[in-house]
């Protein structure tokens, strides 16, 4: 199929390729307004094209940022062991309203965030048996870094799981106050 400059189509027919440009996005996966927005910009579609499409998708109910960002935060969670903060990172490059973003991850409790950070910690553990606990440790703490894990959290997290595996010594102990 050939690419199509919009800049040369009439307006129903820049309407009927924004239309399918947009369908084809969301058969793939659910999006947020904003990645619509700038994915019809992409392709070269006017502004004023774009946020007519976009409000009618909006309206029509095939467009919800707040029902995008719950499912995207349950998915993340679940499948990428992300943290809270990450979430709400995640949804505000999306485009995704702080409130909003900040609400959906708020679905994820204080406990089912301690207990993702103690799975991520026990498979990440698997494959150190090699290393000595201070570069264990410092790997651990790095991981649920990366994935926005509160420093605190992070801390208790990885000397429990270290004391339940046998370490020795109390690297963290005086790092974290119970």
């Amino acid at each position: 199929m050939a690419k199509v400059d919009p800049a040369e189509l009439s307006p129903e027919e820049a309407w009927k390729k924004a239309k399918e440009v947009c369908f084809d996005l969301l058969a793939v996966r659910a999006r947020t307004k904003d990645e619509l927005r700038k994915a019809l910009r992409r392709k070269g579609f006017e502004d004023e094209l774009a946020e007519r499409m976009v409000g009618k998708l909006d309206s029509s109910g095939l467009v919800d940022d707040a029902a995008f960002a719950e499912q995207w935060v349950r998915s993340r969670h679940a499948y990428q062991g992300l943290a809270r903060t990450a979430l709400v990172a995640e949804l505000k490059r999306k485009g995704v309203d702080s409130e909003v973003a900040a609400q959906a991850a708020g679905e994820i409790d204080r406990e089912s965030e301690e207990q993702r950070a103690r799975e991520l910690v026990r498979k990440r553990m698997r494959s150190m048996t090699s290393v000595d606990e201070q570069t264990a440790t410092r790997r651990l703490l790095g991981t649920l870094a990366r994935k926005g894990y509160p420093q605190g959290l992070a801390y208790a997290v990885v000397r429990d799981e270290l004391k339940n595996a046998g370490a020795e010594s109390t690297l963290l102990d005086d790092a974290v106050s119970d």
